[in-house]
């Protein structure tokens, strides 16, 4: 795995999780659109949960999924945090904070900065190399 690999992890994460809360309101909504049929017909005992009954399982499932995925990211975004730590000179740690912890846009850590794009790619390139070299040293 490359530098750039590995701290671009939580971003695909984060938007592993962004999607999952979006399935989430969808289950929500479709969940709040169903209704109840009274009838004055007794019913089966020994039939199947409801659809409602399904989806709740579902809503919950998925919860709990993405609860998981958060407590990963939290926890990858440390590790990732300490690796950054790890980098000589401030302004390479803040460029990919920036970048890999933040999710900013190359033009948006430019503009924060007060740097030319090309200074930050500059500084980005630097830092990815000694990530790198601490990379090959651990495995």
């Amino acid at each position: 795995m490359t530098a750039k690999e590995y701290l671009s992890q939580a971003k695909t994460l984060d938007m592993r999780i962004n999607s999952k809360i979006q399935q989430l309101a969808s289950l929500n909504d479709l969940a709040l659109k169903a209704t109840a049929v009274i009838t004055g017909m007794p019913h089966n005992p020994n039939k199947g949960k409801s659809s409602m009954a399904d989806t709740i399982d579902k809503i919950i499932d998925l919860q709990a999924e993405i609860n998981r995925d958060i407590d990963t990211l939290v926890d990858l975004k440390k590790e990732i945090m300490e690796t950054i730590k790890s980098v000589s000179g401030h302004e390479a740690q803040t460029v990919l904070e920036k970048r890999y912890l933040c999710f900013f846009s190359w033009e948006q850590i430019a503009v924060d900065m007060h740097y030319s794009i090309q200074y930050a790619y500059r500084i980005h390139d630097r830092a990815l190399e000694e990530i790198s070299e601490r990379l090959k040293q651990e495995s």
